[in-house]
């Protein structure tokens, strides 16, 4: 009983901006659960088409498709390819994003809304597309890639931290509307994590890595696989009746207001 409630075998996957990373990571979670993933970028042929062969190297079914989240008429071309060749679309984890570092009162109108127009609304794009597929089956999983930023700021962040608070409302009001169909549409907040683009300040006496380590009640970076588990139970029939819930996956940072430097 319970390995069934976790089971997504045979079910169709697909997460936005996956050819590497948290997306990677949690393509790998779900292929290695028995999903077929449909792998995602926009950025070129070629890195999708390794990320599909690294994991069909680990045995997983998976496929590629090369499409911008931000443009509809792409999107809706690409969902409809996607579950003539594929199959019905079961799990959609929208995780593509960007973050682009620069105090608010330094940063172009033109670098906020590219932000919002991939954090925020491609997740609407996206989801608005794949929901009516479900709707229509009375079945499916959405998972927004939300942030600790969701709920915290911090300098040079803000509109990413606006983007990710909105997707945080934008998931509870999915739930709202499409809870009703069974359809369940929840969150994950990852916390750090240890990945490529973490890896030059995750060394002892690093400013950055030593505020992190000493902030996460757990005194450790995440690894990229710690989001399967959340992924998987937000995949499965053992969520069907979560709704409208963000799951952080922080090691407990936002549980505790932190401590002292001297402790």
């Amino acid at each position: 009983m319970t390995n069934s409630l976790f089971d997504i075998k045979g079910k169709v996957a697909l997460i936005t901006g996956s050819t590497h990373g948290l997306g990677m990571a949690m393509a790998k979670g779900l292929g290695q659960a028995g999903a077929t993933i449909v792998v995602n970028g926009n950025s070129s042929q070629q890195k999708i088409d390794d990320a599909v062969k690294e994991l069909q190297n680990e045995g997983i079914n998976a496929v590629g498709y090369k499409f911008n989240v931000t443009d509809e008429q792409e999107v809706k071309t690409a969902v409809q390819k996607i579950e003539s060749e594929v199959g019905p679309i079961d799990i959609l984890i929208n995780n593509a994003g960007i973050i682009k570092r620069i105090p608010l009162i330094e940063m172009e109108v033109s670098d906020f809304k590219e932000v919002i127009d991939i954090d925020l609304v491609s997740p609407f794009i996206v989801s608005k597309h794949v929901a009516k597929g479900m709707i229509e089956r009375q079945q499916g999983k959405i998972i927004n890639i939300c942030s600790m930023m969701s709920e915290l700021g911090r300098n040079t962040v803000g509109a990413y931290a606006a983007a990710k608070g909105g997707l945080k409302m934008l998931t509870k009001n999915m739930a709202t509307e499409w809870a009703k169909y069974n359809v369940q549409i929840n969150g994950i907040g990852p916390g750090y994590f240890a990945t490529e683009q973490t890896k030059p300040i995750r060394v002892d006496g690093h400013p950055f890595n030593d505020f992190i380590i000493s902030r996460t009640p757990a005194a450790k970076w995440g690894d990229p696989s710690d989001l399967a588990g959340a992924a998987i139970f937000l995949s499965s029939k053992a969520s069907d009746f979560v709704n409208g819930h963000i799951l952080y996956v922080d090691g407990g940072i936002l549980a505790t207001i932190g401590k002292p430097s001297n402790e």
